[in-house]
């Protein structure tokens, strides 16, 4: 059972990639279906970002929802972005260094090519991850979300993913994608580095969600919602039917 019913979301505060033109951003629907089955499941999420303020939406993220509805999919992520209330948690997000690890019985770090870049060089970031696995509590991410563990060690010294099962944004996506030349490393090579037991679907942008004791990593933005799921069952409180 959940000692405190909150979750603590965390979210890039970059709006482009460094060195070509492309925008980026948070990729909405990453935060919008771990969101939903939280939510569904009785609990409270808080946002916050690097910087604090405004998150940066990937513009592509709401091109392939559009595409998505217009193909009969469910378009839950543009409720949302058509919710004045939801929208606004976006312009006022808290700062990562601000956060109370105390308040919350899990983390969840979303994607968006936007964390590629500020969440491996944020320190406040590793440490808050850091202290949420030590109380063992649960660590989330999805995606690119990821990158912000690559930072994170333990007490010990050692990398928290070192000999953890784990996935992320794989590189077969990302050339697939045509992001190779503009992401600053492959997130893939990068996590495996550090001792990471990387996997990843058979087939790119396939759900596949990796459980590791009280890390859980999702691979792509199909693997949100399981995420959610996955994060839901371990913290003992059930699904409604």
């Amino acid at each position: 059972m959940s000692a405190t019913q909150k979750i603590l979301v965390v979210v890039t505060s970059i709006n482009e990639f460094e060195d070509v033109g492309y925008r980026t951003g948070l990729w909405l629907g990453e935060l919008t279906h771990f969101w939903d089955e939280l939510a569904q499941a009785g609990y409270h999420l808080d946002i916050v970002s690097p910087l604090g303020g405004m998150v940066p939406i990937d513009p592509e993220s709401l091109i392939m929802a559009e595409m998505g509805a217009a193909m009969g999919l469910k378009g839950d992520l543009h409720r949302h972005y058509e919710d004045r209330g939801f929208m606004n948690r976006l312009k006022t997000t808290g700062k990562i260094a601000d956060a109370d690890v105390a308040r919350y019985d899990a983390i969840y770090l979303t994607g968006g090519h936007g964390a590629m870049f500020d969440f491996p060089e944020s320190a406040a970031l590793a440490e808050l991850v850091v202290a949420f696995y030590s109380a063992e509590k649960f660590v989330t991410a999805v995606c690119h979300g990821p990158a912000g563990l690559l930072r994170v060690k333990l007490p010990d010294g050692r990398y928290l993913i070192d000999g953890r099962k784990v996935t992320g944004f794989s590189w077969r996506e990302e050339v697939a994608i045509k992001r190779d030349n503009a992401v600053p490393f492959s997130l893939e090579d990068e996590l495996r580095k550090r001792g990471g037991d990387y996997s990843a679907a058979v087939l790119p942008f396939v759900g596949h969600v990796v459980v590791d004791d009280h890390l859980i990593t999702g691979q792509n933005p199909a693997s949100a919602r399981g995420v959610g799921v996955a994060l839901v069952k371990r913290l003992g409180r059930r699904l409604p039917a």
